[in-house]
């Protein structure tokens, strides 16, 4: 089947190295990462398969769990878990799927629908389209692919900062420019049709002000909907109950009760920690 950006992801039922598992039982109410293996004991797949079993904390700090697959059986998975570990110096502590009957590769568009028979006699030749790696929210919806050709191992810090932004825009009105990295300038979407009470606008007013109070009282949410043109802002440090957020002559003011916590922005830390904002 074809699958798109914000399709449910499949759902199957599945033998793992951990025992049998629901896929949508098993993400729960959390992100997972699904990364697929042409072959057990292929090098390349080798020092990947390692590589996350080190930075898998990272991962779990996010929320996000990660599951491997490969279309040998679990008996074989098992056995690469201890060359992986003498090999690469790390332990395989995430499960791994055992996809014999190749259903799960037919089901995530890796293999063509009609691809007859099992796992038996195949090689990393005839696999070389399971390289995907599938990003999964807790919505059960795809929210990344990316598949690699055979001879290219993986990038999966890539996959850590994507996560990042993901869940960042997930939350906030945001978007994230080219080789953006946590704690980096954002950009606040403008392309927003809540009306008026989706945005707090004004002209220039002093912190403290009847009018800067009163705009803050109106703002519903952090966005920013003067033009349906995307902007790169900085966040400024006020004194006052609100942030303020400028570009060019707007001024943009932000009540404090939406800004716990968002997102760090040019100099300063979008949301207040121990009444204050500070410098990164």
């Amino acid at each position: 089947m074809s699958l798109r950006i914000n399709d449910i992801a499949p759902n199957f039922t599945a033998q793992t190295t951990q025992g049998v598992i629901d896929f949508h039982e098993w993400i729960g109410d959390k992100w997972a990462v699904l990364f697929s293996h042409p072959k057990d004991f292929t090098p390349v797949c080798t020092t990947e398969l390692g590589y996350m079993a080190k930075i898998e904390p990272e991962f779990t700090r996010r929320n996000a769990k990660l599951i491997g697959l490969s279309v040998d059986p679990v008996t074989s998975h098992s056995k690469w878990v201890g060359d992986i570990e003498e090999t690469q110096g790390a332990t395989v502590r995430y499960p791994m799927i055992g996809d014999t009957d190749l259903k799960v590769a037919k089901l995530y568009n890796m293999l063509p629908a009609e691809e007859p028979g099992s796992s038996d006699g195949r090689t990393a030749a005839t696999n070389q389209t399971v390289r995907t790696v599938f990003v999964i929210g807790p919505d059960k919806k795809i929210k990344l692919m990316l598949t690699y050709p055979m001879t290219t191992g993986r990038n999966f810090d890539e996959i850590l900062r994507v996560l990042d932004s993901m869940q960042m825009t997930a939350k906030h009105k945001v978007a994230t420019p080219v080789n953006w990295k946590q704690g980096e300038d954002v950009i606040i979407a403008g392309d927003l049709t809540g009306g008026a009470s989706d945005v707090c606008a004004a002209s220039p007013v002093s912190a403290g002000s009847a009018s800067h109070h009163a705009s803050h009282q109106r703002c519903d949410q952090v966005a920013l909907a003067h033009s349906r043109v995307a902007y790169v802002v900085t966040l400024h440090q006020n004194p006052s109950t609100a942030h303020v957020l400028r570009h060019r002559h707007h001024q943009y003011i932000v009540p404090r009760r939406h800004t716990s916590p968002l997102f760090r922005s040019g100099r300063w830390q979008f949301g207040y920690r121990a009444g204050s904002i500070s410098s990164r």
